[in-house]
């Protein structure tokens, strides 16, 4: 059985073709026109939509398959201990029904590195109890332009670790940014380590690959994390329909 899952983020759409629990192709559209495009012919049983852009209604207006649209009223493989459950993202509720589908047993901290930052905990009896939301990495270099008067927009150099010491004021911001997210990330994981015995923890997000070098031991750098865990969400409802 074939399931189609998308994730209609601010910039990009990424989608993915599952069967069962594998992933047999996964795309990256910069349009919607673009993905409606290559869905036209519909090679899929069941489809699941994440969307900060579009609504449920305007989603039934374009497309002709019909979908599950993540919301807050989704019924969850796992019990939503969060206080506010309408305003929790939908990327953090996939991101840790991800992590569960690859660690069994466990607590598991997803920390999804996008626009924001999330950290999103879920504990060894599937109960999801929250966590804590702190800049992106863009986020931090448009802040310290936009709101300063003499700082420069910086972007970060791709596969290149800045200098710890930075010489200039362009290389001091991409070492503060930089070292500033990893000590952060740093910080909380060894927090959760010392409260939670046999954490593990997953990395994923479109800046996740910049952060590889914390890799190791029951750390795990998954960048599409959540598109698996969009898959395990429509899988619980086919069968729990």
């Amino acid at each position: 059985m074939k399931q189609l899952v998308v994730d209609i983020g601010n910039t990009r759409i990424k989608a993915a073709v599952f069967e069962g629990d594998i992933l047999l192709k996964e795309f990256i559209f910069e349009d919607f026109s673009s993905f409606l495009n290559e869905f036209k012919s519909r090679d899929f049983e069941h489809a699941i939509i994440s969307s900060v852009t579009y609504t449920e209604e305007q989603l039934l207006g374009l497309l002709d398959f019909p979908f599950l649209f993540l919301s807050y009223k989704t019924p969850l493989p796992f019990k939503n201990m969060y206080t506010t459950p309408d305003t929790l993202g939908v990327d953090r509720k996939a991101a840790v029904a991800g992590g569960r589908n690859l660690f069994q047993d466990c607590p598991i901290l997803a920390i999804d590195l996008g626009s924001c930052i999330t950290y999103d905990f879920m504990d060894e009896s599937d109960r999801y109890l929250g966590g804590a939301i702190t800049p992106g990495l863009q986020m931090r270099f448009k802040a310290m332009s936009q709101l300063t008067a003499r700082l420069p927009l910086v972007d970060f150099e791709s596969g290149m670790e800045p200098r710890f010491i930075g010489d200039s004021t362009v290389s001091c911001l991409r070492s503060g940014v930089f070292y500033g997210i990893q000590f952060e990330m740093r910080g909380f994981i060894r927090e959760y380590q010392a409260q939670y015995h046999g954490l593990k923890v997953i990395i994923c997000g479109g800046d996740s690959k910049i952060f590889e070098s914390l890799t190791k031991d029951h750390i795990f750098v998954i960048p599409n994390l959540v598109l698996h865990g969009l898959n395990r969400i429509l899988s619980y409802n086919v069968n729990y329909q």
